[in-house]
């Protein structure tokens, strides 16, 4: 009878503590939406809001707020031997400065490697950015001492920010960081971090590093093979570490407004946890695309669709040769119909560069035969109308062909609707002048 007493106990606590945190969870999303108030205003109307609550309820003994340890440099290390999913983690510092450079699109890495980089990670009071929003926690990851470690500074007090960014500031220069890695750091971390460096008027040291930003070609290599390019997404089926999504991202600020009220650290150690998860994950997914350009290694077994991937990547880069040589072997295996179209599309635009006419039409020829009309149909019908007029001066196939693509493309590409509706035009003028310029050279001939 007593156990029963217990649970029930226990569960009358759990739905009083269930009950309290959605409070305050629908509280801060309210004044989230309220994007005229600065993260203290938040902070301090939040606070206001649910003490006014408590109020009218029966009054009970005051709760005192746990004590908060103001600033925590939290530091952990891995061996380098050490396996997160499929990679081992030494396998970060074989990636060369070259691959570096064509990944990043910056020329500044070519002299470097991840040995001096620093991998980032904020999590903030709010996911919009902007002067209100505080990283309370800075998450970094890099090589030292032939470990990886994954360091974090955590901001108990919002009133210690000022020291934290100077406590950083002399972090950064004693590791002397020579580049950046994030995922979406240029248009997220990075900028909030600037803006805070800025706002404590004091000089962002990581301004002039060169910077990875791995989001770009993650999406590049992975976005035709993947449902989504998040970062704890990819984590799972890239680098297969059995990673779940721990923290909605949503989640995090009212956590962290709850715990400066209450002072209930339980509520920040998923949070701190979520951030190395991120720190190791970002390393990971570096590691595993750059395994598909060098092919080397057990943990690199890139496929088909990551070798289309990779040419996508050479070609943002204007590496004609190499996207060729990546989509021929994405051809070799098993693709997906639309991306073995879509590599065809990209082969053909090469042949037709070089002049290799014949691999060319035969590419396209094979498009416009395929039952799935789609836009590379088009795309291959005028290609074809295109050949024929400039090349072979056939201009009545020509106009056959684009008679073609104009009845597929009526109704569903207004784009290539007109196109073919301006090509046929033209062709017929030109077969009428064609017809006109015989006529002549007949009568000539007649004449003699």
């Amino acid at each position: 009878m007593a156990d029963i007493k217990d649970k029930l106990k226990h569960l009358k606590k759990e739905r009083e503590v269930r009950s309290k945190t959605q409070q305050i969870k629908d509280t801060w999303s309210k004044l989230d939406d309220e994007d005229v108030l600065s993260t203290k205003e938040k902070l301090e109307q939040l606070i206001s809001l649910t003490r006014r609550e408590k109020s009218s309820a029966p009054q009970t003994p005051q709760f005192e707020p746990q004590e908060r340890e103001p600033l925590q440099f939290i530091e952990n290390s891995y061996n380098l031997d050490t396996r997160y999913g499929k990679i081992t983690i030494s396998s970060g510092l074989q990636i060369s400065g070259d691959l570096l450079a064509c990944l990043s699109k910056d020329e500044s890495f070519r002299n470097l490697d991840l040995s001096t980089a620093l991998f980032i990670d904020l999590e903030t009071t709010g996911l919009s950015g902007g002067t209100g929003t505080i990283p309370f926690n800075v998450g970094m990851g890099y090589y030292k001492d032939d470990k990886f470690w994954v360091a974090q500074y955590f901001l108990g007090e919002l009133a210690e920010e000022e020291r934290m960014l100077q406590e950083m500031a002399q972090f950064f220069k004693e590791m002397n960081f020579q580049s950046l890695v994030t995922y979406n750091g240029k248009n997220f971390d990075i900028p909030i971090l600037e803006t805070r460096f800025i706002l404590h008027r004091q000089p962002f040291p990581l301004n002039d590093l060169p910077h990875l930003d791995f989001m770009y070609p993650a999406r590049n290599l992975w976005r035709h093979k993947y449902d989504n390019c998040r970062l704890s997404y990819l984590a799972q089926e890239v680098v297969r570490t059995g990673r779940t999504e721990d923290i909605p991202s949503s989640e995090v600020p009212w956590r962290y407004f709850h715990y400066l009220q209450t002072g209930n650290y339980d509520l920040i150690e998923p949070i701190l946890y979520h951030n190395q998860e991120d720190i190791l994950s970002l390393l990971g997914v570096v590691i595993a695309g750059a395994s598909i350009f060098f092919e080397e290694g057990e943990e690199c077994l890139p496929d088909a669709m990551d070798f289309f991937g990779a040419g996508r990547v050479m070609e943002k880069i204007g590496d004609t040769e190499k996207s060729v040589e990546f989509f021929q072997k994405a051809l070799d295996g098993d693709l997906t119909d639309d991306v073995t179209t879509l590599a065809k599309m990209k082969l053909s635009y090469h042949f037709k560069k070089n002049q290799e006419w014949d691999k060319a039409v035969a590419i396209w020829k094979e498009i416009t035969s395929l039952e799935d009309i789609s836009a590379a149909h088009f795309f291959s019908f005028r290609e074809l109308a295109m050949y024929l007029e400039h090349r072979e001066k056939n201009y009545e196939e020509a106009r056959n062909i684009s008679e073609e693509g104009y009845v597929l493309s009526r109704g569903v590409s207004s784009y290539y609707e007109k196109d073919f509706v301006h090509r046929r035009a033209r062709l017929k003028e030109k077969i009428k002048k064609q017809s006109e310029k015989n006529s002549e050279q007949s009568a000539k001939d007649r004449k003699k």
